[in-house]
């Protein structure tokens, strides 16, 4: 952490390299990211209500068979091309660019994933999130988004009440921003709540600090602090209310 004076006068900033806690299955891989181990000395992988962000890949003609989850909020952010849902709910759902989907384990949710053998190749985060209380009713959201401005942060969703599209059922907002490199934005935040940012393509100095391609910063503060893209990037971010109730039963996102 930089200890120059002008630093000084940021909030706390922890950093947090790529992560190298991943799992291999072939066609299927995917890169486990706990925000709560950017902090020294934290003793829960994750922070607050948000448990992981995982980076998932799937080749085409990749196959997730049915399976459960229970007790967490599963969220799908797909920034290009397609993953395939399908549930015994009797959902068909395609998740892309243009959508959001939540799924709400609750007492239990099954669901299988894939992409057909003609789908680009595909890259995106799946969002674990801890629900205020156990075995709530499992069920599904999945809505369309507003276009991507560039510069401007997009509210995709937030605690059930908020005015985001789409809502998760513990204290958590989430914001994705494309920034064109060398422009600032400011950092979404909330009185008394602590803030996740995670770099999805690209590399941005967060205030001082840089933060490379699927590195990680977490703030524990709540001031107003800059993100400046030092190449084109897009970066999402979370904040987080640290003195959430939260259960650590999920199937995944403990």
């Amino acid at each position: 952490m930089n200890d120059s004076p002008s630093a000084q006068t940021q909030p706390h900033i922890h950093t947090a390299p790529r992560t190298d806690i991943s799992q291999n299955q072939g066609k299927f891989r995917i890169h486990f990211n706990f925000p709560g181990r950017a902090v020294p000395d934290h003793d829960d992988h994750g922070y607050g209500p948000l448990a992981t962000v995982v980076e998932s890949f799937m080749d085409p003609g990749t196959f997730i068979r049915m399976h459960q989850h229970r007790n967490e909020e599963i969220i799908s952010w797909v920034p290009e091309d397609v993953m395939r849902h399908d549930d015994r709910q009797d959902n068909e759902l395609v998740t892309d660019s243009d959508h959001l989907m939540v799924m709400s384990a609750g007492s239990g949710f099954w669901h299988s994933e894939k992409t057909l053998a003609d789908d680009p190749p595909l890259r995106m985060l799946q969002i674990f999130v801890r629900p205020h209380s156990l075995d709530l009713e499992p069920g599904i959201q999945h809505e369309p988004i507003p276009c991507p401005v560039a510069g401007e942060w997009r509210h995709l969703f937030g605690p059930e009440g908020t005015d985001a599209p789409l809502s998760v059922r513990n204290d958590v907002d989430f914001y994705d921003c494309r920034l064109d490199a060398g422009t600032t934005t400011t950092l979404p935040s909330r009185p008394g709540w602590h803030t996740y940012l995670y770099v999805f393509d690209g590399a941005v100095d967060v205030g001082d600090e840089p933060v490379g391609f699927t590195e990680s910063a977490l703030l524990p503060d709540d001031g107003d602090v800059s993100v400046t893209a030092t190449e084109d990037s897009t970066v999402v971010a979370f904040n987080i209310n640290p003195n959430a109730p939260v259960t650590r039963q999920g199937t995944i996102g403990r």
